[in-house]
């Protein structure tokens, strides 16, 4: 175990981390134009929309961002990475940019942690690492099932590419985040990990999955459980469940990775459901309030805000839980509990 994921876990002992809440919200809310993505770079093709770029043309609108998540309580932000790969930025033409554009994400959620960082209070990193929009579980033609737009090989590039960004920008943990593949996310793994050797550290890892449907599936068909058996020979130092439908309609899937994971739990939610407009209504207090049902329950150690949250979403949640207990890590979990099956025996 790492320095980093020491240091979390004794905190977590205590008490309840605060993760962050959500990017691009807090980036609409600057309005940006063509002209305003673009700052006084040029480009061949529109980047309206690409947020991550802003860590290149506008890094203090970034900087504002981490910085107000930090005022807020947020003990852990993520880096504005979430669509920083070469198969996510092929979007706008910017494959090129990709280490730049992780690296400099990296320093400049560095050095706002590092800045609002106390000895009571230390702050951390994480390196948010998306999805894409490719999925190696999946065909995207429906007249060929077999088909795959990429390949395990070529999505642990993509992933690899993007850690070496993350790693070399200085964060303490890397976050496989909204994992709607749980194929996707074993490439990601990987990647962590044959990065970590190519740079001489190993990182913890954080994975939260998000969920598609109400039966507590993701895309690839996995349930929590399914998942949780999956993933967790990378011995992640959090795992859990982030986006998806809201506070209140995630907390008995919450409930499920927290009762069988040997590890922390996190939970960052959205808030709410969007309206017909894409928008999200649910307030701070709304969002404090479902939420406070979690921390009752005791299902996490670190929780947080994803789409439609905002700094005073993330200073409610951290009021929140400030004294309240944090859930208590369970024991080992035998492949007989996963399953539910008696283990077999072959014959000779």
């Amino acid at each position: 175990m790492t320095d980093i994921a020491e240091r979390i876990r004794a905190i977590a002992e205590e008490r309840i981390l605060v993760f962050d809440g959500a990017w691009g919200t807090a980036i609409q809310n600057y309005a940006l134009d063509e002209a305003g993505y673009r700052g006084d770079r040029e480009f061949r093709a529109d980047q309206k929309g690409n947020n991550d770029l802003l860590c290149l043309t506008q890094p203090q609108i970034v900087q504002e961002i981490t910085a107000a998540y930090l005022d807020a309580g947020a003990d852990i932000v993520s880096t504005n990475t979430f669509s920083g790969t070469t198969i996510s930025q092929a979007d706008y033409g910017d494959e090129t940019l990709v280490h730049e554009l992780n690296v400099e994400a990296a320093r400049i959620a560095r050095r706002a942690a590092d800045a609002a960082s106390t000895a009571e209070k230390p702050r951390f990193v994480a390196g948010s690492i998306g999805p894409t929009n490719k999925t190696l579980s999946l065909s995207p033609d429906v007249n060929d099932p077999g088909f795959r737009e990429v390949d395990f090989d070529q999505m642990k590039q993509v992933y690899g590419e993007q850690i070496d960004g993350l790693i070399e920008g200085g964060v303490d943990m890397l976050l496989v985040e909204t994992i709607f593949d749980t194929l996707n996310a074993k490439a990601a793994i990987m990647a962590a990990h044959e990065s970590g050797d190519r740079h001489g550290k190993t990182l913890p890892l954080i994975l939260s999955m998000t969920i598609t449907d109400m039966s507590g599936r993701n895309l690839s068909g996995h349930t929590i459980e399914s998942f949780w058996a999956a993933v967790r020979h990378s011995a992640p130092l959090a795992v859990g469940l982030n986006c998806s439908f809201g506070a209140n309609k995630l907390r008995p899937h919450m409930q499920a990775i927290s009762e069988i994971a040997d590890t922390l739990v996190i939970g960052y939610p959205n808030a709410g459901l969007p309206n017909d407009l894409g928008e999200y209504d649910e307030d701070a207090a709304h969002t404090r309030d479902k939420v406070s049902q979690w921390i009752d329950m005791g299902l996490v150690n670190i929780v947080g805000g994803c789409c439609g949250t905002t700094p005073e979403h993330i200073r409610a949640i951290a009021e929140l839980v400030e004294g309240k207990p944090p859930r208590k890590i369970a024991g080992p979990i035998t492949q007989t509990f996963l399953t539910g099956l008696e283990p077999m025996t072959l014959a000779a």
